[in-house]
């Protein structure tokens, strides 16, 4: 197929662009609000605590209600693999990318490029377009973020060694129990004592007693609400954050500005050619909707985490609340070509 077949195809692939206008209008509407005033200072930070306490360990956990194939397996494992492995690379990448920067500065922007909103902002997008599996895989990928940004990411800026408070945090996240309860579920399966359940059909089959979607849909469609609310919550809570922000000042400062760019191009570019290499050479190979994930929650802007850690340590504060403002933008911007991109190299067949 033609490259200009291929960009054709994807611009009138409704499932692609309904995903795409809906993140962008949404998160536009989110942004009209508050500057008409319908959203006060405090809508924002409340819908993120909804999302993140509420709606998304709903939607991790109901990702992981499904059948189990040695494919899926393989899958999982390798995207589990690879969300270790790239935090680690980025660790050694980041250094020469910010080496005319010294001290606090540094470290700043390294901690803000190594760590996206791939929880609050990644996933919601992913769920629109690749559904239950990209989220599945996404909270897969997301367990080794997880671990190097409560570890590595705490220590660089907070200069002391790691804490119990933040262990505590990595593990009892709300996010993390769904994550790791639903993907015990999920992997052990088979092995979990069965019931028999009865299909509309009338077909009876043997599943784990906490398959919740077969055993217990009362308790399960409710969790299905919740999880439907994680990406308008998500997206209108961005749209409100930006439009309490003032734009002169961040959009003047050119070190926001070539983080950014470094956020949400650099970044998902490095992985897209080290998992090429990696899939050509057959050391790890990942299909389309696991390589669409990583990109899309590696093209994220700066975590909220990270930013607070800079500006709770007094590590350039002003640069981590501008960069996170500007790489916001910018991966509004970018998150639609890179799903167009995404679909281009599916059509190549690098992986």
């Amino acid at each position: 197929m033609k490259l200009l077949e291929v960009i054709q195809t994807t611009l009138t692939d409704m499932e692609i662009i309904s995903s795409i206008t809906s993140t962008l209008f949404i998160i536009l509407l989110g942004f009209f609000c508050r500057k008409k005033g319908i959203f006060n200072d405090t809508v924002g930070k409340m819908l993120s605590k909804v999302v993140l306490t509420v709606a998304l360990p709903a939607l991790a956990f109901n990702s992981f209600m499904k059948d189990i194939n040695r494919e899926s397996l393989v899958e999982g494992m390798n995207i589990l693999i690879w969300g270790i492995v790239i935090y680690i690379i980025l660790i050694f990448i980041s250094k020469p990318m910010y080496l005319k920067y010294k001290g606090n500065k540094q470290d700043t922007l390294r901690v803000l490029t190594i760590f996206g909103s791939t929880t609050f902002f990644g996933i919601p997008i992913v769920g629109a377009i690749y559904g239950a599996e990209g989220v599945l895989y996404a909270s897969i990928f997301n367990i080794g973020y997880r671990i190097f940004l409560y570890s590595y990411g705490y220590i660089k800026m907070s200069g002391l060694k790691m804490e119990a408070k933040n262990i505590k945090e990595m593990f009892l996240n709300p996010i993390v129990v769904a994550t790791f309860l639903g993907l015990f579920i999920w992997v052990f399966q088979a092995y979990l004592p069965q019931v028999t359940v009865t299909a509309a059909d009338g077909v009876k089959s043997q599943v784990a007693f906490l398959r919740l979607d077969q055993t217990a849909v009362w308790l399960f469609k409710p969790m299905n609400y919740l999880a439907g609310l994680a990406s308008p919550l998500a997206w209108l809570s961005i749209g409100a954050t930006l439009g309490a922000v003032e734009f002169k000042k961040a959009v003047s400062d050119r070190t926001s500005w070539f983080y950014s760019l470094n956020k949400v191009i650099v970044v998902p570019t490095i992985n897209i050619v080290l998992l090429a290499i990696l899939s050509m050479t057959g050391i790890l190979s990942m299909s389309a909707i696991c390589v669409g994930t990583v990109v899309i929650m590696m093209a994220t802007p700066a975590a909220t985490v990270a930013a607070a850690y800079a500006i709770s340590f007094d590590k350039e504060a002003v640069l981590a609340s501008n960069g996170s403002l500007l790489s916001t933008i910018t991966a509004v911007i970018m998150i639609p070509i890179w799903i167009v991109i995404i679909n281009l190299i599916n059509h190549i067949n690098i992986f």
